[in-house]
């Protein structure tokens, strides 16, 4: 096992009707700007509850958070936060929502010219303002860690500081029951490949951190499509709602080598072509699979045996199953595994391709062994 350190403050009230714990998790003086997505929480009941949670306290309302999170967008809700005075930001939605808070609780409080910087040039977040988070989206894990994905025209990019970890994020499942089935494949997806990029590597003899894996991906594969086929089943939507939290919160990455390759790709897939977040992660991820079978022969065989109990045959035979299992798992959330099934053909690799080398992207992986022409043979295998 690797040496870490691991740490997550961020404080999580799960359960139906949680959101009446927003009265207590922010300070009673504070002024505090709700941000949100394209109104949903207007239909489904989740702004009624919030805005009675708050009480009294001042609060204003940014919304339009779009399902990837423009920079064009966020920095407005600057302006509104200096001309309120805002000094506590609520995000109420997914993960788009909550990247994009984060990223503007930075740019409030950035001292440089361009809060761009803090993509482009690595500019370092010093001071943020404090984040809640309300979730109604179960998917990236965004809601207990310190990562945000932003996108400005072609260029889709992540930063990460601690100073942008929520305080706490509260977790009704409850509110989940009025999700699309395209959003609920989505988000169980996201959940399954963000383990996967800290799961499916070289073995360290990481024990701990192998079977929680394990446990969050048999816990997606048996409940996500539950999701979709009993709608109103909140144990099942329970169980969803905190695989996805697990996924990405730092506890199954502690001690391990991790790739996000498939994430990287994918990310220029959205940039470009405007592909769910999700499914540019189910088009990626088994072509991935199959093209660094042998660099990740020995995770491949563990995740055959230990995740789909395919225990007959020989390594390659398990490791083609396995493959095989996961594409069919993915079908069944209703998202695609070929570009083919998205309009896309061989020339947008070129395209692809010149967008990874402009964003650095030419060393993925968890050898970081991954470049262009390794990219170029997952995107081959993808059509």
């Amino acid at each position: 096992m690797l040496n870490f350190t691991f740490h997550n403050p961020t404080r999580i009230q799960f359960g139906s009707g949680q959101i009446v714990a927003l009265n207590a998790e922010i300070p009673d003086d504070a002024r505090v700007l709700m941000i949100y997505g394209g109104g949903s929480i207007k239909s489904n009941g989740v702004y009624e509850q919030v805005k009675s949670a708050l009480g009294e306290r001042p609060v204003f309302e940014f919304s339009g958070i779009e399902p990837n999170p423009r920079y064009e967008t966020l920095i407005n809700a600057v302006d509104v936060i200096r001309q309120n005075n805002v000094d506590y930001l609520l995000a109420v939605g997914g993960g788009s929502v909550i990247d994009g808070v984060k990223f503007i609780a930075a740019a409030a409080c950035f001292e440089g010219d361009d809060p761009w910087d803090i993509f482009t040039k690595r500019a370092p977040v010093k001071r943020a303002l404090p984040i809640g988070v309300v979730l109604t989206l179960p998917a990236t894990g965004s809601e207990s860690n310190t990562g945000a994905v932003v996108t400005r025209g072609e260029d889709k990019l992540p930063f990460a500081s601690p100073l942008v970890r929520p305080a706490f994020a509260i977790l009704d499942p409850q509110v989940t029951l009025t999700l699309s089935p395209r959003q609920v494949g989505n988000g169980v997806v996201d959940a399954f490949v963000h383990t996967i990029e800290q799961y499916l590597t070289y073995p360290v003899n990481g024990k701990v951190q192998d079977r929680f894996a394990e446990g969050l991906l048999q816990t997606l594969i048996e409940d996500g499509p539950k999701a979709l086929s009993e709608p109103d089943n909140i144990e099942v939507r329970a169980n969803v709602m905190w695989s996805a939290t697990l996924a990405l919160n730092g506890l199954i990455g502690a001690g391990v080598p991790q790739d996000w390759s498939t994430h990287m790709i994918g990310h220029e897939l959205t940039a470009l072509y405007g592909i769910d977040h999700a499914r540019t992660l189910s088009l990626i991820l088994p072509a991935m699979m199959k093209v660094r079978r042998d660099t990740k022969r020995d995770k491949l065989c563990q995740y055959a045996e230990r995740v789909w109990n395919i225990r007959e045959g020989s390594d390659e035979e398990k490791i083609s199953a396995a493959i095989h299992a996961t594409e069919a798992f993915f079908r069944k959330m209703g998202v695609p595994v070929r570009l083919s099934e998205v309009d896309l053909g061989s020339e947008a690799i070129p395209t692809i391709l010149n967008q990874l080398e402009k964003h650095r992207m030419t060393r993925l992986g968890e050898h970081r062994d991954i470049g262009l022409d390794i990219s170029q043979r997952v995107l081959e295998t993808a059509l």
